[in-house]
């Protein structure tokens, strides 16, 4: 229906002045993200945290964005993106942006995070700074603790150069060598052991990095050898996990090796200290076999991870971090169970506004409950210590039916996902690895129970993972039913995952790769035909991402049409909004804050009929073509007016929110002197127990 539309446009009028280059928005994502690291409204550990948060979105960037466009310029791919940009291009175009990006992650560090740390009693020291008791305290600390560990590797003609892991961190030397050019050595800094060094004394709380502690006493690991230089460094491998899966006879054992390869894969970056010897540079520059422009000189602690790793963990420092918030508790009467209220009513979860305990609840009571026949669940990221893997252990174990599809293929995500399938597997439950060619990304669970009037379906359908740790830091959606329809498409949903059962016809649920992207298609083209019929035609749409051209051009046509569009995008957007004539009529927001953005919602006016969708899927191709999803609707009144709210309290938001630009860029919002401030998220934590609390 979208192609045959009166106003003319679709992907093949696509420009390369109307979209942006993906890699490069998602760049300006990381750059609202550094944002919050100078923002007045967050306290100095927050700050702390998200730029240590910055760093490490560079790092995952880097080992699958940035890998996978230099393995298109190894197997000679030349042609364009989107954007107009080939992959040299982009690659050229990537580090100009992240040099920048990276000196000013270390500025702020160097100007104002750590000034202000140490104007609330936290010092991390240098050698040089060390008081003649605290280098004493080192020493014995290097002796007893640290050098047991190390192990030091020389490069000559009878020792190769080491393989060297994938982000860890490392020493750099040159040992003198008479008559000849200097030798290369290395030392790995120890993972096992704290990165940071907590030291006696002072009037506060005195630190210095191991990678100090280690460079103060390197002589000691080559007694006889003269030391030249010493520079700390980390090299970012290719993590891209390549599997061809219709040759892999056994998914579970193909995954295994590759995530050994994972350590190993091709050097792309090189981070090394900016004092670092020129010598240095060119052998782990040759040596890793990196391109030019791939050595990145660094004004700073390499790594950032420990800023939130370590220094935010530091005890009696509460004052300098966000005040704690407490989620709204759902709360059931004495007589009442979950399954109970369900059963009664839809209930719908903001999350972490909203407490997670009630999926936790849901999932447990199915598996004590004698009545409840089977348990079915999709598992994509889960946490360490589950307590959803451990109801689904113990339903199974108790003889009900558990069948669980956890993904494989869930990136960094991957040998968690195969140590929880073996035990689900050891207690009896059926579990399936995915599907060949797809990423299982919806997120589902349903309780099958035997009740007096017969079998009863209850369903719980999300925005994000069934992970009770990100729970408390990314915003989604959950809603539970027992609506019938629901059921009975839930049921059909599953049997196509575990079975060989052709896509099912859904009536209420839509999913992917089969029906969501004509689905998504048909409503903004409905929008359309009102718009041309001169009705009020409206889109306001939630997501992490959009990337997909199909959907962005069916946008442009929208706008054309005169349909007003409004979206909030965390990351990345590829549509340039505000374009005379093309999108003058989209206007693009995003919003970076204390929680994770990460629900997706679907608001489509309809002429007055409004309809509101929650996703597990944001607009994007491999989302709409190569995963399963699934899209629900809101349909109690009650209900679709809460997410409506939200949408509108974001929309208003002119704290955390930025406006996108034509260009690709971000500004803040220009409100009038006189308008309040309006922090969605922190607005939302009082809606939790006022506007839609119990």
């Amino acid at each position: 229906m979208a192609d045959q539309s009166p106003v003319p446009f679709g992907p093949k009028d696509l420009r390369p002045n109307m979209v942006i280059n993906r890699e490069l928005s998602w760049l300006e994502f990381n750059q609202r993200v550094l944002e919050e690291a100078v923002s007045e409204d967050n306290p100095v550990f927050e700050k702390m945290k998200f730029l240590s948060i910055a760093g490490s979105n560079l790092d995952e960037f880097f080992m699958i964005r940035v890998a996978s466009i230099w393995d298109q310029i190894d197997a000679g791919y030349e042609k364009c993106d989107c954007a107009g940009l080939t992959p040299k291009e982009q690659i050229s175009a990537i580090t100009r942006r992240v040099r920048v990006m990276m000196e000013q992650m270390y500025e702020i560090l160097r100007r104002q995070i750590l000034p202000e740390l140490a104007r609330n009693g936290i010092r991390i020291l240098d050698s040089k700074s060390l008081s003649p008791d605290q280098a004493r305290y080192l020493d014995d600390y290097f002796d007893t603790q640290v050098y047991p560990v190390l192990t030091p590797m020389a490069v000559d003609s009878r020792r190769p150069f080491p393989l060297i892991l994938n982000r860890s961190l490392n020493l750099g030397l040159l040992l003198e060598e008479k008559g000849d050019d200097p030798v290369f050595a290395t030392v790995q800094v120890p993972s096992g052991l704290s990165r940071v060094v907590r030291l006696p004394g002072g009037s506060g709380v005195d630190v210095i990095l191991l990678e100090q502690v280690i460079a103060r006493n390197i002589d000691k690991l080559f007694l006889g050898r003269k030391v030249l230089t010493c520079s700390p460094y980390r090299i970012t491998r290719n993590a891209d996990l390549s599997i061809d899966e219709e040759g892999a006879e056994d998914l579970l054992e193909e995954i295994e090796k590759s995530l050994k390869q994972r350590r190993w894969g091709a050097a792309i970056r090189l981070e090394i200290d900016h004092r670092a010897d020129p010598r240095l540079v060119k052998v782990l520059e040759e040596s890793l076999e990196l391109e030019e422009g791939d050595a990145y000189p660094i004004h700073g602690p390499i790594n950032l991870d420990f800023l939130q790793k370590n220094l935010y963990k530091l005890g009696g420092f509460d004052a300098l971090k966000y005040p704690p918030y407490a989620p709204h508790r759902l709360k059931l009467s004495e007589d009442e169970t979950l399954l109970s209220r369900i059963a009664k009513e839809d209930i719908l979860l903001y999350h972490p506004y909203d407490s997670f305990e009630p999926v936790v609840r849901f999932v447990q009571e199915a598996a004590r409950d004698p009545q409840v026949l089977a348990i079915k669940q999709t598992l994509y990221r889960v946490s360490g210590d589950s307590p959803i893997i451990a109801a689904l252990v113990e339903a199974a174990e108790s003889g009900k039916q558990v069948t669980a599809l956890l993904e494989l293929k869930a990136r960094f995500d991957e040998e968690n996902n195969i140590h929880w399938g073996r035990r689900l597997e050891r207690a009896g439950a059926h579990v399936i690895y995915g599907m060949a060619g797809l990423k299982t990304h919806s997120k589902i669970t349903l309780v099958v129970r035997a009740e007096e009037e017969g079998v009863r379906r209850y369903v719980h359908l999300a925005t994000g993972n069934y992970n009770d740790v990100t729970a408390n830091i990314y915003t989604d959606h959950g809603l539970f039913t027992a609506n019938e329809r629901i059921g009975d498409d839930a049921s059909a949903f599953f049997n196509m995952l575990t079975g060989f059962t052709e896509p099912p016809r859904l009536k209420k649920l839509v999913s992917a790769p089969n029906e969501l992207r004509k689905r998504f298609l048909y409503l903004i083209d409905r929008e359309v035909q009102n718009a041309l019929q001169g009705k009020r035609a409206e889109i306001f749409a939630k997501m992490n991402s959009l990337v997909d051209e199909g959907i962005i051009a069916a946008l442009f046509r929208a706008s054309m049409a005169g349909v007003k569009i409004r979206l909030i995008v965390r990351g990345i957007c590829c549509l340039r909004p505000g374009l005379p004539e093309i999108s003058e009529n989209i206007q693009v927001k995003s919003i970076v804050g204390r929680y994770l953005e990460h629900s997706r919602i679907y608001y489509f006016h309809n002429d007055g009929r409004s309809e509101i969708y929650l996703s597990s899927a944001d607009w994007m191709p491999r989302n709409l073509d190569r995963r399963v999803e699934l899209m629900f609707p809101v349909e109690q009144e009650e209900l679709f007016n809460r997410v409506y709210d939200v949408l509108k309290l974001q929309w208003k938001d002119n704290v955390k929110a930025r406006v996108m630009t034509s260009d690709g860029g971000f500004k803040k919002p220009e409100p009038p002197e006189d308008a309040p401030r309006i922090n969605a998220q922190e607005t939302l934590m009082h809606w939790a127990h006022g506007h839609w609390g119990e």
